[in-house]
């Protein structure tokens, strides 16, 4: 009977909490599975894009998260490790969406506290996609991540590596939008 009683209790707060809203990233910039447009591509390198960051937005962080964090990651980049574009660290955990241009040293379009870790192209910005000419187009992989702490207290001129290493070791949930490029 008591065993009966648990299990009717269990199916109730099933239903009576509704159903889990899933942690989402998109962007009105950037359809998922889309191309990136010119705005959003690299300057430099052969590349002559603006190199603005686009719009982001998510929803559905989960419970108990205390920052996120924000990776753009070319797993295709023919470095044998990828090539990491963008690293934002310690967005404060209420923060549901980032304005084109965040990306930008000095814009003011980052929350307080954000952090932007050294990408590979070696800034502490945003850097867009450059593959280089005439292979497959690459495929960019934008992560948020909702982390079990307020900040990662990465030390000064910490890499993109470290930066992943903190940011796995302290995942709640994460949440992606994968766009494609080539040229």
């Amino acid at each position: 009977m008591t065993f009966r009683l648990s299990l009717v209790f269990l199916a109730g707060l099933l239903f009576c909490t509704g159903p889990a809203h899933a942690f989402e990233l998109t962007s009105p910039s950037i359809p998922s599975g889309g191309t990136f447009p010119s705005a959003q591509t690299y300057h430099g390198f052969g590349c002559t894009g603006s190199n603005l960051s686009p719009a982001l937005v998510w929803s559905g962080v989960p419970r108990g998260t205390r920052s996120l964090a924000l990776t753009l990651y070319d797993p295709d980049a023919p470095t044998g490790s990828g090539w990491w574009h963008w690293v934002v660290v310690d967005l404060p955990a209420s923060t549901r969406k980032l304005p084109a241009g965040a990306g930008e040293p000095g814009s003011g379009a980052l929350p307080a506290g954000a952090v932007q870790i050294r990408n590979d192209f070696g800034a502490s910005a945003y850097g867009g996609p450059c593959p280089p000419r005439g292979g497959r187009p690459h495929r960019y992989v934008f992560t948020i991540y909702a982390l079990k702490t307020a900040h990662l207290n990465l030390p000064p001129g910490a890499g993109p590596a470290m930066a992943g290493y903190f940011i796995h070791a302290n995942a709640l949930a994460s949440a992606r939008l994968v766009v494609r490029y080539g040229r």
